[in-house]
């Protein structure tokens, strides 16, 4: 059976570059701690992690000092949310009800136990951001310790932020800018130096590289402020002790070094794979709906989501037995088959999450244009 893989957004597969250099650091005896530093066998190790870092400042544009290894994006988010509350003092965070989860629950958490105050800025019905209600709430706090958290592309509709404008109202009323790149890091070009943010989040099994493996982004100015969650040893400058997944880093930087040689190509074939999806939907389809502004260049390119137009909990599955993989939406927040995400619930208008079916469709550097024909024809015979 031919298969169609559209849920890059929710993982992507290994490249094979990336899994022979972590096969080759398997066998090529670098299994020192590389905390122990007093012999080559750690010194080795050490080595392994302090180059592959280098190797991923570069890519980025950053300082290496300013990359921290942690186990992915949902423990980078909480690191950050967390410690800006513990020891930057915040006492006020503006966000937007369409982050993703690990953002949304660990603020309202935070909330709860340290009585720090939440604001939403206003999304419309396209989930686009009212940068006027962010400037207003901005001014209402001014002079207060803020921290505005707010995700460069979202991860179930791909709409992009305009990072530069949410930085210069960060800037103008003193606010701490963390932004959730998660959709963004390894998959399209970032020049750090230039970038509005003070934290930035990265996740390696998003661009062809391994899970459990990520990194945060912490400006240099930051470093010394932020301290651990967990206590321990002194790695990661101290911020994340634990001994370092060594393979998993050699992966991540592997797999953003491969991504980082071929942006413009990635970027480009995304676009066309988009396009001819949208086109072929819209030809095939009957009173199909894009949700966001996933149908117009003010989203990324390798997400697309759409209601189809029947209410149908089991779609999903259907399109799983014709060899067809998608999702309904963010992978961290599925397992209620019934449950339409938090992001589609927001922006939905209500009379299409009465009678449509919400679908997340992600591309990847390994799909073709037969993937989205494979996913047209699976529609067809649905319809059927």
């Amino acid at each position: 059976m031919k298969i169609a893989y559209l849920d890059n957004a929710a993982t992507t597969p290994l490249k094979k570059e990336v899994i022979q250099v972590m096969v080759n650091a398997l066998k090529d005896n670098s299994f020192g701690n590389p905390s122990s530093i007093q012999h080559s066998y750690g010194r080795r190790s050490k080595s392994i992690i302090e180059e592959s870092r280098l190797k991923i400042s570069k890519n980025i544009n950053s300082y290496p000092s300013e990359i921290i290894f942690t186990s992915g994006g949902t423990e980078s988010n909480n690191l950050i949310l967390r410690s800006s509350v513990l020891y930057l003092k915040i006492q006020y965070i503006l966000t937007s009800p369409i982050e993703h989860v690990s953002v949304l629950k660990t603020i309202l958490d935070l909330s709860s136990k340290y009585n720090v105050y939440v604001e939403f800025i206003h999304i419309d019905n396209k989930g686009s951001l009212d940068l006027n209600d962010l400037e207003k709430k901005l001014k209402k706090y001014y002079n207060k310790r803020i921290l505005v958290s707010l995700m460069h592309a979202n991860n179930e509709i791909g709409n992009l932020l305009d990072i530069d404008s949410v930085g210069n109202l960060c800037k103008k009323y003193n606010a701490y800018f963390h932004s959730d790149t998660i959709q963004i890091i390894g998959n399209y070009p970032i020049n750090m130096k230039f970038a509005p943010f003070d934290f930035a989040t990265a996740s390696a099994h998003k661009f062809y590289g391994p899970k459990g493996i990520g990194f945060i982004f912490i400006r240099k100015e930051l470093i010394k402020q932020m301290k651990p969650l967990i206590t321990g040893g002194y790695q990661e400058y101290g911020i994340r002790p634990g001994t370092e997944n060594m393979y998993g880093i050699i992966g991540l930087s592997e797999a953003l070094n491969l991504s980082s040689c071929s942006f413009y190509n990635y970027a480009k074939k995304m676009k066309e794979l988009k396009w001819y999806c949208i086109s072929e939907l819209k030809k095939n389809i009957p009173n199909i709906v894009f949700n966001g502004l996933s149908d117009t260049n003010q989203s990324i390119p390798s997400i697309l989501n759409i209601f189809y137009p029947k209410k149908d909990h089991l779609l999903y599955f259907h399109l799983d037995l014709m060899g067809v993989a998608i999702s309904k939406g963010s992978s961290c927040n599925s397992y209620n088959v019934k449950q339409v995400s938090h992001v589609i619930q927001y922006i939905a208008d209500k009379k299409f999450l009465r009678k449509m079916t919400p679908i997340r469709i992600s591309f990847g550097f390994f799909n073709e244009k037969k993937d989205i024909d494979l996913l047209i024809d699976a529609f067809i015979k649905i319809k059927n």
